[in-house]
């Protein structure tokens, strides 16, 4: 029951990761997704959008946290260090 909480954070952690990335592709850049992305891998940024997109874990953290749902809010904090873990990878690779 708990793992199965922690999974819905989780996903709704990289969902709104994902969702975050885009966002900020559709407002900030003048390409679109695919060029932008290629290009961000091109350029060495792609960490950097990475992390702006997830800077939109905050909403569904802070929902978690004021309908005391703990555990989905752990699930989002996971994909959170899941997202810095890749950017880790990334930069250092």
């Amino acid at each position: 029951m708990i793992k199965m909480k922690i999974l819905t954070g989780f996903l709704t952690g990289i969902f709104a990761n994902s969702a975050g990335i885009f966002l900020y592709i559709l407002l900030f850049s003048e390409m679109d997704i695919a060029s932008t992305i290629k290009d961000a891998v091109r350029n060495d940024y792609l960490g950097k959008v990475i992390a702006l997109g997830a800077a939109l874990n905050f909403l569904p953290f802070f929902i978690f946290l004021k309908k005391d749902q703990i555990y989905q809010a752990r699930g989002v904090i996971l994909a959170s260090l899941l997202s810095a873990i890749t950017i880790a990878v990334i930069k250092f690779l």
